[in-house]
């Protein structure tokens, strides 16, 4: 494999995972550091709606080990327009905040579209024309996540590619297009269809698929895998057993 993989799930703060992933007892601002220790990324979910101070990232920076690695939920402020080609200010508001204080924990940033957001080449080009590629001289990756089935189009994809983004594949959710296309150096993948039975959430046979088409990823870079939604309070248990098979 040329690439790493990291699995994780959404977030870290969820009353439900209290006596099931965290301990009894452990404190609520530990839970950042216990969960860094037991999977290998989460998906910040609190940058979509809100923005941070730069000592908030630092702060999660120092809680978790090296080798660990965050994504983070691009602002909706940027995505959540009717015209992508304006959203400018947003995205460098949004990556000038302080994501930077992350340093070698800072992975993808998901930008992600509503589901009424239809695919237009023009704007959507023109859209990935204002993603910076770095930020502090920290290079930055980009994924886009799309709900909308306009965006199975072969054009998005060649636009994707000339801009060296990724799309997210979006797996478990019927009401979303599933794309697999290599269109860029690292794969990212949100799996949403988690179960309450059994307790890691997907069957054996679903997990080992998963590991098989993480390693197939890995051939061409670093992938980035999380379990969101579905049966959350499974995820965690999931991103373990596919740490485990990995």
């Amino acid at each position: 494999m040329s690439g790493k993989i990291y699995v994780g799930v959404g977030g870290w703060t969820f009353e439900p995972w209290r006596g099931v992933f965290y301990p009894e007892g452990l404190a609520h601002k530990r839970e950042l550091e216990y969960a860094s220790r037991k999977l290998t990324s989460i998906e910040i979910n609190g940058t979509y709606y809100s923005s941070f101070k730069p000592a908030s990232w630092a702060k999660w920076r120092d809680e978790t080990p090296e080798g660990f690695v965050f994504a983070m939920k691009a602002s909706r402020f940027c995505t959540n327009r009717r015209v992508l080609a304006e959203a400018g200010e947003s995205v460098q508001r949004y990556v000038s905040q302080g994501l930077v204080e992350l340093r070698d924990r800072l992975g993808p940033i998901n930008w992600q579209f509503m589901g009424t957001k239809k695919f237009d080449a023009e704007d959507i080009d023109a859209f990935l024309k204002l993603l910076p590629r770095e930020a502090g001289k920290l290079p930055l990756r980009h994924a886009l996540e799309v709900r909308h089935p306009s965006f199975k189009d072969p054009r998005f994809y060649d636009l994707a590619r000339k801009h060296n983004v990724a799309i997210i594949q979006a797996a478990g959710d019927d009401d979303f297009p599933v794309i697999d296309e290599p269109t860029a150096d690292f794969t990212y993948a949100r799996l949403m269809g988690s179960q309450d039975k059994p307790a890691t959430g997907f069957k054996p046979a679903e997990l080992d698929t998963w590991a098989k088409r993480a390693k197939q990823w890995a051939k061409r870079g670093d992938v980035f895998l999380y379990f969101i939604s579905g049966a959350k309070v499974r995820n965690p248990a999931a991103a373990q057993a596919l740490i485990g098979r990995l």
